[in-house]
């Protein structure tokens, strides 16, 4: 997990992607989904909606950080208000 979290501050310091900065979608998935799971999903849950990727895989491929998140709402049904 610490690699992890090591790439998580190297993303977090990214320009605004596409509407949402990187920081703001590892809190919303960290409130979402707690640290530790958070970080999991990421690294091994692999996500239709993102062309068979993993949430790191999608971002390391440029796509957005808001994109990505739509994804994971999509995929785990979170409700309106987190979305």
């Amino acid at each position: 997990m610490a690699g992890c979290a090591r790439w998580v501050r190297a993303l977090a310091r990214a320009p605004i992607l596409v509407g949402m900065r990187i920081s703001q979608f590892w809190q919303r998935m960290y409130d979402q989904f707690g640290e530790g799971y958070a970080d999991s999903l990421a690294r091994d849950h692999v996500i239709e909606g993102l062309g068979s990727r993993t949430v790191q895989q999608a971002l390391a491929d440029g796509v957005s950080a808001k994109e990505v998140w739509r994804a994971v709402c999509d995929t785990f049904d979170l409700p309106a208000a987190a979305r």
